[in-house]
């Protein structure tokens, strides 16, 4: 057998952009104590962007903050409360509500070039005496060395582990690969990998992290997530199973969880929309795919000409503003 492997449920999390953040107290409790059940290490929990997130422009949530993790904290027995923050999006006091609510798992979050961001926040949960991970969004924006950069700073900063988010669907194997060992080789402490579908290379760019050296992996229950979805958790146990590694979980009792969902969250089979791929092809965070879509309906403009255009100003996670410029100015050029 091979080593264990931490997984990470960000069905609660992830899973909330395909609802348009809509998750309701119920729904997030139900689900919490079924993963727990489960055996899943960490259970994250929160507006789709994070804590902190809900509003207008990023979508509001049904719960605040407070309200969803205090109803997962007691649903928790063993699994691990966990949270996604990115400073700017959420501050400081978001992560004292996350404290007093229970948090045990903190993964504060920049783009991949902006770890900098993130040390008041890392060493602060560092201090309350808390777990916290560093977490490199938008990973493929930035090659193996400036990656590796940029991890090392939120290692000095206190970071328990590095998480590396495909947030784009935009990732081969050969890319996880070759950015996961450089990490392994160049870090002290573990190593994580969050993959998104858009190209349907979720499975496959989660076993190359494992394979490469990664023993944090995140997966959502029925692959939901923003955009085309996230790894589905019901295949990527039984995967990792066959490839020899351990988890906290077994294909069986994830089957058990699987078909509970049913009953909880409101999911449809995933598939992967042209519009997914699109914004996967083009490097575009995987949540901008419902505002793209939603203004080239409205404004009557070409989506895929769109997202040239978003592509071209290189865009990043939580610049949805920029898509409403674009979309005007396209609209206005084609008037």
């Amino acid at each position: 057998m091979k080593g264990y492997i931490t997984l990470t449920d960000a069905s609660l999390r992830d899973g909330n952009h395909a609802v348009r953040h809509q998750l309701t107290i119920g729904q997030i409790a139900r689900y919490a104590q079924a993963a727990d059940e489960a055996g899943i290490d960490i259970v994250e929990v929160g507006h789709g962007n994070g804590l902190g997130a809900s509003s207008a422009l990023l979508g509001k949530a049904a719960s605040n903050d407070a309200e969803m993790l205090v109803s997962v904290r007691a649903k928790l027995r063993r699994s691990k409360l966990g949270i996604h923050f990115i400073p700017g999006t959420g501050k400081l006091s978001d992560i004292e509500v996350a404290l007093e609510a229970g948090v045990d798992v903190f993964r504060l979050a920049s783009h991949c070039t902006e770890a900098n961001i993130t040390r008041q926040f890392i060493e602060y949960v560092r201090h309350a005496g808390k777990t916290a991970y560093g977490v490199l969004m938008m990973s493929h924006m930035a090659d193996a060395g400036e990656i590796l950069n940029q991890s090392r700073l939120m290692q000095s900063y206190g970071a328990h582990a590095i998480v590396l988010m495909d947030s784009a669907g935009f990732s081969t194997p050969d890319l996880v690969k070759e950015k996961v060992e450089r990490l392994i080789g160049g870090l002290s402490i573990p190593v994580g990998y969050h993959a998104h579908n858009n190209l349907g290379l979720a499975i496959a760019n989660s076993i190359a992290a494992a394979e490469s050296g990664a023993t944090l992996l995140d997966a959502c229950v029925r692959g939901i997530g923003a955009g085309a979805g996230n790894t589905q958790l019901e295949t990527l146990v039984p995967v990792l199973e066959r490839y020899g590694y351990r988890t906290g979980t077994d294909f069986e009792r994830i089957v058990s969880l699987a078909t509970r969902t049913d009953e909880v969250l409101p999911i449809c089979t995933p598939h992967i929309a042209i519009a997914n791929i699109i914004t996967g092809v083009f490097g575009l965070f995987s949540g901008f795919a419902p505002h793209i879509e939603r203004l080239a309906s409205e404004l009557k403009i070409d989506s895929f000409e769109l997202c040239q255009a978003l592509a071209h100003r290189k865009l990043v996670a939580g610049q949805e503003d920029v898509i409403v410029e674009e979309a005007h100015r396209l609209s206005a050029m084609n008037a």
